[in-house]
């Protein structure tokens, strides 16, 4: 008996020497795929494997080749604080229509200041054509804080998109007759869906999907579940990870994890009936920007995690997810500058926005 368990006990180290050594090879590294980008926003592959960039300050590259073209036929982009050429994504049924469709800060329209738009657009021979502005929030702002945004498409090319409440916390995000502090769900062509949740409602913002949200920067559509998930800026600490749903509210300012910036409470509630909770929240803050879920054989041991980019402590938050709820985080890529943007690419590589730097791909051996 002895000497049967020694064995066992044999075979027990042995593997896990094998499973350490396993564990010691998967090192992380990067690939700079796209040098010198100041700050990219946003970025898209498109179907020959080519990218659309966003440069904040207002340039729309396309990288194909090892070569940076700037497209022609942008819109006048507004650059005020936090706002300018902010997130892209392509239709899905780009490779018919070449339509794409980004977000920017834009002075057009009512009121000094700017505020965020919505446009789609024709992507031919590195220019746009058809240019067509699909929403604006109203009235313009000169505050220069949370213009949010980021794009996002469902399996009924719905395209949803998320504006900031604009530096205006205790009116705009609770209030459905007021644009900011929203996601906002159109069909492509810019119409309102007839089941939009405040359809009915008098004097709402008829493309309001979901409201009470600070400052949203992140957004995509879970492949797994096809649920739409967000996350937003806290104050000081309170960043959330939320699933948005039709109609729903999602607490700003009145429940919150976060406290002002100097130190002060807002609110005494962390929850209440009738508002969402998060998914996952942050305390401290980590500045989220950018996120995008792992769906490729290239990562096993994170298919299915939730990559969440961090301003503040330039790393990403590599997420494990269990039963819907975030069960692990581990910090990647640090110390490489501000990340902004995530993407899986059509190679099912990760790849990363960061500020200062430009796109790389995550490699994991």
């Amino acid at each position: 008996m002895n000497k049967l368990l020694l064995f066992l006990m044999l075979i027990l180290m042995f593997s896990c020497k094998i499973k350490s050594q396993n564990n010691a090879q998967n090192t992380i590294s990067f690939e700079v795929v796209v040098k010198e980008l100041n700050i990219p926003w946003g970025f898209t592959f498109l179907p020959d494997n080519s990218i659309l960039i966003t440069e904040k300050e207002g340039e729309l590259i396309h990288f194909k080749d090892g070569k940076k073209t700037i497209v022609s036929g942008m819109p006048e982009v507004t650059l005020r604080g936090q706002g300018g050429l902010l997130d892209i994504e392509k239709h899905p049924n780009f490779k018919e229509n070449n339509l794409i469709y980004f977000t920017y800060a834009s002075s057009e329209g009512e009121g000094s200041g700017a505020n965020t738009t919505l446009m789609s657009a024709k992507f031919e021979n590195d220019k746009l054509t058809n240019q067509k502005v699909l929403y604006k929030a109203a009235p313009n702002s000169r505050k220069g804080q949370h213009f949010g945004s980021r794009i996002v498409f469902d399996k009924e090319n719905h395209v949803y998109f998320s504006i900031g409440d604009r530096g205006n916390r205790d009116e705009n995000p609770q209030d459905i007759t007021r644009d900011c502090g929203k996601i906002y769900r159109l069909n492509d062509d810019g119409t309102i869906p007839n089941d939009n949740p405040f359809v009915d409602v008098d004097n709402a913002k008829k493309a309001i999907f979901s409201y009470g949200h600070r400052n949203p920067q992140g957004m995509e559509i879970n492949p797994f579940t096809n649920e739409i998930w967000s996350h937003e800026h806290g104050p000081k600490g309170g960043d959330e990870i939320n699933i948005v749903q039709k109609g729903k509210n999602y607490g700003w300012p009145v429940i919150s994890y976060g406290v002002n910036y100097s130190g002060t409470k807002f609110t005494e509630i962390t929850e209440k009936e009738g508002m969402e909770q998060p998914l996952h929240y942050w305390t401290p803050s980590i500045a989220p920007s950018g996120m995008a879920f792992v769906n490729s054989d290239k990562y096993l041991n994170w298919k299915g995690n939730l990559l969440v980019g961090s301003l503040k402590f330039e790393y990403i938050a590599n997420c494990t997810l269990e039963n819907g709820k975030v069960i692990k985080e581990e910090k990647i890529l640090e110390g490489l500058g501000r990340v902004r943007s995530i993407e899986q690419g059509n190679d099912g590589f990760m790849y990363v926005g960061i500020e200062g730097l430009g796109i790389v791909k995550i490699i994991l051996k």
